[in-house]
């Protein structure tokens, strides 16, 4: 009797376009942060159309995803770039690795006070992210500006150790990297996230005295799996609408106008 009625449940599904194994597939799960949320928000309603349910889940810091993807309470996580990741694995022992590059974002130096490095009064104030990977970018920026040297081949990984000359004397000040566009009243200098300067809207995203540009390919912003993830049909699907759909790609550039680069096409 079950059996009667299933079968023309299942034939009414499928003349709405839906296959069984559809019906079977559950959600694919991604984690991400505020910074990447709105386009990804576009991707999913696009693989909605398509036939792939998946569930955005946002997390508020830069630890959360990490540890929920390696329990296996997401899929997929989307927020960071290999150095990140690389530091994260070493720190907690994560099995997780990139999948698919996502894009890369430029980070700047930003000031409310001045208008040019070279007015910068000795000892001034500098913010940057506190943790070992950011840090280090901040510190790169800061020696492209001229206002430090590092010592050499020091690259993402510098630390103010690295610092072999400060001219200015800054007074380096290590913030949270969400909580840094909070320091742009009170630092002379920040290390600036256009993304979370765009969601605070409180200064000028384009306003930086300088950007690291886009030729660190390292900071592609990779979507992040569990090695027995890698053969995922549905991974596979969701990267290739989030990397070739017109409407995600118009969402990227409202969210992040010409502040970003697509990592897979460089």
């Amino acid at each position: 009797m079950l059996e009667k009625l299933y079968r023309p449940a299942v034939a009414l599904l499928l003349s709405l376009g839906l296959s069984s194994a559809a019906l079977a597939e559950p959600p694919l799960k991604i984690g991400t942060t505020a910074a990447f949320a709105i386009p990804l928000e576009a991707a999913v309603e696009e693989a909605h159309k398509q036939g792939l349910e998946v569930k955005l889940i946002e997390f508020s810091d830069w630890i959360a995803p990490n540890v929920s993807l390696n329990s296996g309470d997401i899929d997929v996580n989307y927020f960071q770039h290999i150095p990140f990741l690389e530091n994260a694995k070493a720190a907690a022992g994560f099995d997780l690795v990139p999948y698919a590059p996502g894009i890369i974002n430029n980070v700047g130096l930003y000031s409310k006070r001045y208008k040019r490095f070279a007015d910068l009064p000795d000892g001034a104030s500098v913010a940057i992210a506190n943790d070992p990977i950011n840090s280090g970018r901040g510190l790169q920026l800061l020696a492209k500006a001229g206002l430090i040297s590092l010592k050499p081949g020091v690259g993402y990984k510098a630390t103010e150790a690295d610092i072999v000359d400060n001219p200015k004397k800054l007074k380096i000040i290590q913030v949270e990297a969400v909580q840094l566009v909070r320091a742009y009243d009170d630092a002379d200098l920040v290390q600036g996230y256009p993304a979370y300067i765009r969601l605070a809207n409180s200064f000028d995203a384009t306003s930086a005295l300088l950007f690291d540009g886009l030729e660190n390919k390292e900071y592609v912003i990779q979507f992040v799996i569990r090695p027995q993830s890698k053969d995922d049909p549905r991974l596979a699907r969701f990267v290739d609408i989030y990397q070739h759909s017109p409407a995600v790609r118009a969402a990227l550039d409202k969210a992040h106008g010409s502040l970003y680069q697509a990592g897979w096409e460089g």
